[in-house]
């Protein structure tokens, strides 16, 4: 009795019990605003696009194609997606091993006995002695381990919680696909533009030169007024190559990103007559939103939280767990009589299995669990720092890019007054043809510049939208990840 009622008491003492720290996400600090104000907020820029689909705010149809295809046929989002079932399934396994678990078994033996084994030496004797024997045996059996510390419990827990930073990290590689895609479009479009205007500029001089061995023909020019054209026409050709290689390697690059060999779609993004615009950047939420958008700061927290219960199951080893199990069985020789009462073979059994020498190992496993959890809580907070660090660098990247962009489309504009304005002078004998030739060198780095520096704009716009964690539906996530698994 006395052995029974303090058995009583220790199972009601540890009923329902879950050892280990409950987890309590940490609040990071953080600044109101980021350092740098909103680059896009004049009255002239386009609306804010949404973070979910930033890339619509660009108003540009091929671009909204290729990120489609781009999330519906990228391999490494693929890949991506099945780590993430992976994980959803270990956690439906975590979940499972707290319930009971039951099996169903069966089997026939057939089996010529030896007289020379010790059963058979006894049971040769027996004048109804048979070596030709059949066992047949089915049962039923149960199992459950009583979850009495919660160690089960707090495994479930940590399976969760990696799970739930499985889909973040997922939703992390859908986001840099979209940048990496997007980023890789526009240096496309860039290396158009600029082939195209390196291609105007040739055209330009080879009209240039045109006219100056025209008018050396007539006594007007001289030689080296001929080779100074020329060394400018061939400047301007070389430029193309260079350009060329940068267009091809960036198509390639598209193509893979959408799941597709090089060379599939290149041919679909011809030359754009139409300019994109860049959209503005929201960042009225300040640096806050960054906890719940960015998900590698999401998928730190999950981890962190994971690290949490892991402590839980590590010091659920200090108490003792018990298991019950039970089985409903017919063993028989004779499968005629298998269901019958005098074949019925029921057991039940209660486990105990407690680490009580091994303490010290114990105590090792729960320190390395805790050590654990100090490093997940660094990186976490390591992870907010990187992400603000990063909305910050996007932000000044874009802030002079858009400055600059503004400077060099009045500089284009001064530079072919000034080249028109030396043209129609040195038609007329009023200035030399260097002064022409040194216009039109102007006025090629300029364009130039001015479309390089477009695209810079656009990939800063693409990296502030990557750094805010924009690209995916972080809402419509965190309330799958919660349901899932009920």
């Amino acid at each position: 009795m006395r052995t029974k009622l303090i058995s009583s008491l220790l199972l009601l003492g540890l009923a329902g019990c879950t050892v280990g720290p409950n987890y309590v996400k940490p609040q990071l600090a953080t600044n109101p605003t980021f350092h740098e104000v909103n680059p896009t907020q004049a009255s002239t820029a386009p609306a804010p696009a949404t973070l979910d689909a930033w890339w619509t705010g660009f108003n540009d149809p091929e671009l909204v194609r290729i990120m489609d295809r781009v999330i519906a046929q990228n391999l490494d989002l693929a890949a991506s997606s099945a780590r993430v079932e992976q994980a959803r399934a270990a956690a439906r396994h975590a979940q499972a091993d707290r319930l009971p678990q039951g099996s169903l078994d069966g089997s026939i033996t057939r089996e010529h006995q030896s007289e020379l084994s010790p059963l058979g030496k006894i049971a040769s004797h027996s004048p109804s002695y048979d070596r030709d024997q059949t066992l047949a045996e089915v049962g039923a059996g149960a199992s459950w381990e009583l979850d009495l510390a919660g160690g089960l419990r707090r495994e479930a827990e940590a399976a969760d919680a990696e799970y739930q930073a499985a889909e973040a990290s997922h939703a992390g590689v859908r986001v840099s696909l979209a940048a990496e895609a997007a980023d890789a479009y526009f240096r496309v479009r860039g290396a158009q533009a600029r082939i195209a205007i390196a291609e105007d500029q040739i055209r330009n001089e080879q009209g240039l030169l045109d006219l100056v061995k025209l008018r050396t023909e007539h006594g007007l020019g001289t030689a080296r007024e001929t080779a100074q054209a020329e060394a400018l026409l061939l400047q301007a050709q070389a430029t193309i190559p260079p350009l060329k290689i940068e267009l091809e390697t960036q198509l390639n690059r598209l193509d893979v990103l959408m799941g597709a060999a090089p060379g599939t779609y290149a041919a679909e993004v011809t030359p754009n007559t139409g300019a994109f615009v860049v959209p503005s950047i929201d960042t009225a939420e300040g640096p806050a939103s960054l906890l719940r958008r960015r998900p590698d700061v999401i998928a730190a927290e999950r981890e962190l939280a994971a690290s949490n219960a892991r402590i839980g199951a590590a010091v659920s080893q200090y108490y003792p767990s018990f298991s019950l199990s039970a089985l409903l069985g017919f063993s028989s020789l004779s499968t005629g009589k298998l269901f019958t009462g005098a074949a019925f073979q029921p057991a039940a059994a209660l486990g105990l299995h407690w680490r009580l020498f091994d303490f010290g190992r114990v105590d090792a496993e729960v320190q390395g669990a805790k050590g654990a959890n100090a490093e997940a809580l660094a990186k976490y907070r390591g992870s907010m720092l990187r992400a603000t660090e990063d909305v910050e660098d996007a932000i000044v990247n874009l802030t002079q890019a858009e400055a600059q962009h503004a400077v060099l489309n009045d500089e284009v504009a001064a530079h072919v007054k000034a080249r028109d304005a030396a043209q129609d002078a040195y038609t007329g004998g009023a200035v030399s043809l260097i002064e022409v030739l040194d216009e039109d060198r102007q006025l090629l780095n300029a364009r130039d510049s001015l479309a390089r520096t477009h695209t810079d704009e656009a990939r800063a716009a693409v990296a502030a939208f990557r750094s805010l964690g924009g690209g995916w539906d972080a809402q419509a996530s965190g309330q799958e990840s919660v349901t899932s698994l009920q």
